[in-house]
């Protein structure tokens, strides 16, 4: 079972794909367009949630579609569920996560895909391409985690086109690294 700052972590990372499935429920039109993510999704290994999710989208609302999940698709399904019956639970698109928060988590991404990972590196990539949609910072920031991902750890070469908030989160990500490269 999820603690409730990583279920948090969970929505804050997938809140883009939970809204986009409810949305579709109630707006079959969008179909097109959340069938192409489903897809990717399932290219890049996440085919348990995928076939979860398809089922909500034909109707199905039983909670034991999370049966048989691990527990970030879990947390995603029953996300999609509990939104359905009640929007107000859904995580908000505008929600921009704790850098306190972030900063470990990201690390410990960057440090379990670096070591061949291939979840880690999946969410990193769910992740990146969130990042450069927000623009800004965020951007810059989706754009060198594959350079920190091969190891690169100079702030000033990450932090190029960076702004202020930008900088603090990559020297946090960089600094909790460091922590964990030593052990």
């Amino acid at each position: 079972m999820a603690t409730p700052e990583k279920t948090e972590q969970i929505l804050q990372t997938h809140a883009s794909l939970i809204l986009a499935v409810v949305q579709t429920i109630q707006n079959p039109e969008l179909k097109p367009q959340l069938d192409m993510v489903l897809q990717q999704s399932a290219q890049n290994g996440w085919q348990d949630l995928v076939n979860a999710i398809n089922k909500i989208v034909a109707g199905s609302r039983e909670q034991s579609l999370v049966n048989g999940l691990d527990e970030e698709d879990a947390v995603i399904v029953d996300s999609i569920l509990r939104g359905l019956q009640d929007p107000s639970t859904l995580p908000s698109s505008e929600q921009t996560g704790d850098a306190t928060k972030a900063a470990p988590m990201i690390a410990r991404l960057i440090n379990e895909a670096r070591r061949g990972d291939h979840n880690a590196l999946s969410m990193l990539g769910t992740m990146a391409e969130q990042m450069s949609r927000a623009g800004g910072d965020m951007a810059s920031l989706s754009a060198v985690i594959k350079d920190m991902i091969d190891g690169e750890r100079s702030i000033d070469k990450l932090c190029t086109r960076m702004g202020a908030q930008g900088e603090s989160l990559i020297t946090q990500i960089v600094g909790e690294l460091g922590k964990l490269d030593t052990h």
